[in-house]
């Protein structure tokens, strides 16, 4: 016999799956949820931790970008004086605590801004190594610790300078929400630096017990520390669980600084920190599932189980056995006994005719009656019958039973953390915008009345290498014309001087909405530098685990930017519409049709962008979050899908194997036993339905032989003997 095919696997087969499928339905659907803190509150904490590690690691590459392309800069124009330097570098840019120029021969301090810079830690003796111009982290006699970035100033016939700043390892524009804490880790375990609720002993015991599981975490390999397939965020994150006191628990998160590409390097993902956080949050055994749920679901799958595996057994199965043993009989001769016929179905007929083929053998003619058959069900019938009883069980599960409706509840904590992570990215979009017209004004502050246009393209080129957030950058003169460009083809109407506004958006009716910033050119005569943003840079910003689908809005409710599909200027949903009316920050559960956690927050703060007024809206659904009742819901279809898929494999594998075989074989005998002998009988499977075949096939052979045996023996050939 087949290994596969026959009739005993498939059966044999479903009765494991059932078996174990009440098993497991028992021991999911039963099991109590002892979790304290729901599994989609602990995966926000990391998400929010990777928030913060890819706002400070922007902020820290863009600090040193932005220092070195200002140095650059200024080398390739006529040489100025060091106070000029820091004041141009702290009139486009305000981001540094301290900025000083130094002669590097002399160590002699040029010029200063804001608060002294440790220069200790710049040894000027080995800045012509090939890291001697890298960054470098330095711990203040106060505790507190500064990233000091340097960059080469460099004229024809000067002595070198050295330009320095310092910077704060803060997180620009991360929003904590009530009760959070976050800081800033080294790879040994040490806090650089943290911000937020740290009012109690207990509080900074924790997070200081965080930073070092997080460094220990973070010094893994971001593949290794994934699950298999993984993607997400291109670091090390994961999630923290802290002590407890009465109904509260401190949880929290953690990331490492890495490149937004996976394998890549950024100098900030370089210097080996970590972000960690901590936040309190409600602590309550779940009381929603009952363990006799689970034990009544794997008993009924028991009952109906069985019910069908006996059916199968004592209609498809015995009678198939007993007819391969009968027709076996028959060739072997034995022909005394009256075949046993099954009571109904394929296999009545095949008994039927068998029965015929019996008396043939003994003689009678093929024009006999054979012993009457039963109607009956076929056996596509009974499995049909079976496949019914298991979808009984399987399509409750599937569509009723445990269903979420929309009264179920969302923690309070997801709630802030979807506020408080569509605030973070939305002051991230904001500071781009503002970055991006503080490099245009850093180069239109260059740009005097003698630079030429040969000179223009080559720092609109540069500044393109720099920057991947344009499109287009050019200098458009007071009269419209275009001086000098570099990039693709600008948008910009022939005739048309600059902008007055900072930062607009055109484009509408177009396919993709067109970003510009306008930055005047002070010795130029009216003359502007001008970027047009790429939207897919505003797009990548977007894109964040856990926040479900981002959008930026205008003031007239239409998508900008989105980090999914949409339409350029098409209208917000609707179900944004009274969060965007309230003009501020605000997250809600929203019930209906739908329950989701949907969150707005317009642009706050300074700078060009300021004038855009948008607003960046998040919204997923709360059967996507790791909740109690959902995980629940998601279990219990599990399990009926587990049945519907172990009934569709098994009957389906018995019906293409037996059943169809089994209806053919019915024909071959029925038309063998009405005197067919010139059909020749093949088997299709090595099993019981082609033994049955065989058998058919010697029997018809047989059949064959008899008018010869009534004759003598052979005939003799015709004209044989004669003269």
């Amino acid at each position: 016999m087949s290994l596969l095919g026959g009739i005993r696997p498939p059966i044999a087969v479903l009765s494991v799956l059932l078996l174990s499928l009440a098993g497991i339905t028992a021991l999911t659907l039963g099991k109590p949820d002892n979790a304290l803190v729901p599994k989609a509150v602990l995966t926000s904490q990391q998400y929010v931790a990777e928030d913060g590690a890819i706002a400070l690691r922007a902020s820290l590459d863009e600090s040193v970008t932005d220092l070195t392309s200002t140095a650059t800069l200024f080398n390739e124009g006529r040489p100025v004086s060091a106070d000029t330097v820091l004041d141009k570098v702290g009139n486009v840019y305000q981001k540094w605590r301290g900025t000083a120029v130094i002669e590097i021969k002399s160590g002699k301090m040029l010029a200063a801004r804001g608060e002294n810079v440790p220069l200790t830690a710049i040894d000027l003796t080995k800045l012509s190594r090939s890291d001697g111009l890298d960054p470098r982290m330095v711990r203040l006699e106060n505790g507190q610790t500064r990233l000091i970035i340097v960059a080469l100033l460099s004229w024809k016939g000067q002595p070198q300078q050295l330009l320095v700043a310092s910077s704060t390892l803060s997180f620009p524009g991360v929003d904590l929400g009530p009760g959070r804490a976050i800081g800033v880790v080294d790879s040994t375990g040490h806090l650089l630096s943290s911000h937020g609720a740290l009012d109690s002993e207990r509080a900074r015991k924790q997070l200081t017990s965080f930073a070092k599981t997080a460094a220990r975490k973070g010094r893994q390999h971001p593949v290794k520390a994934k699950e298999p397939g993984a993607g997400g965020y291109t670091g090390v994150s994961g999630h923290l669980t802290g002590g407890a006191a009465k109904e509260v628990r401190t949880v929290g998160g953690y990331a490492t600084l890495a490149a937004p590409q996976a394998g890549g390097a950024t100098t900030a993902s370089s210097l080996g920190l970590t972000v960690v956080t901590e936040v309190d949050v409600s602590a309550k055994v779940s009381q929603i599932t009952r363990p006799a749920f689970g034990v009544a679901a794997a008993g009924a799958l028991l009952a109906i189980g069985g019910l069908a595996v006996i059916v199968l057994l004592g209609t498809v199965q015995r009678p198939l056995i007993r007819l391969f043993l009968e027709s076996r009989r028959l060739t072997r001769g034995d022909l005394a006994r009256p075949v046993s016929v099954p009571r109904a179905g394929e296999a009545a007929r095949v008994g039927a005719a068998l029965e015929r083929l019996r008396r043939q053998l003994q003689g009678e003619p093929a024009d006999i009656e054979g012993p009457a058959v039963r109607k009956g069900l076929g056996a596509r019938a009974l499995l049909a019958l079976c496949a019914v009883l298991l979808l009984l069980w399987s399509v409750p599960l599937m569509l009723l039973l445990n269903r979420a409706d929309s009264a179920v509840k969302v923690p309070a904590q997801i709630v802030h953390d979807q506020n408080s992570r569509t605030i973070t990215l939305s002051d991230r979009v904001r500071r781009a915008l503002n970055e991006g017209h503080a490099d245009l004004s850093a180069v239109a502050a260059l740009i005097g009345d003698r630079t030429t246009p040969e000179d223009m393209k080559e720092v609109l080129e540069r500044t393109m290498e720099d920057h991947e957030r344009y499109e287009s950058v050019y200098v458009l003169g007071a009269d419209g014309e275009i001086l000098a460009r570099a990039g693709r083809s600008p948008h910009h109407a022939d005739g048309k001087g600059p902008s007055k506004q900072a930062l607009e958006v055109t484009g509408e009716g177009g396919k993709k909405p067109v970003v510009t910033a306008t930055a005047q050119a002070p010795g130029r005569g009216g003359a502007a530098v001008v970027g047009e943003f790429r939207i897919e840079f505003v797009n990548a910003l977007l894109g964040r685990q856990g926040m479900g689908e981002v959008r930026v809005v205008d003031t007239k409710g239409r998508v900008i930017g989105g980090d999914s599909g949409y339409i350029a200027f098409e209208k917000a949903p609707s179900h944004l519409n009274s969060l965007l009316a309230t003009k501020q920050a605000r997250a809600t559960v929203q019930r209906g049709g739908t329950v989701r956690v949907a969150a707005v927050a317009p642009f706050s703060g300074g700078g060009a962008a300021k004038s855009l007024q948008w607003s960046l809206a998040s919204w997923q659904p709360a059967s996507s979050l790791a909740i109690p009742e959902y995980s629940l819901q998601n279990r219990t279809v599990l399990a009926g899908l587990l049945g519907l898929t172990a009934a569709a494999a098994c009957l389906g594998w018995l019906h293409i194997v037996v059943v169809r075989p089994l209806r053919a074989l019915a024909g071959q005998a029925e038309a063998l036993a009405a005197g067919d002998r010139k059909t020749v009988l093949f088997p299709r499977h090595h099993d019981e339905v082609g033994a049955v075949v065989r058998s058919l096939e010697l029997i018809r052979q047989q059949l064959q032989e008899q008018p010869r045996k009534r004759d003598g023996g052979s005939r003799t050939p015709a004209g044989v003997g004669r003269n």
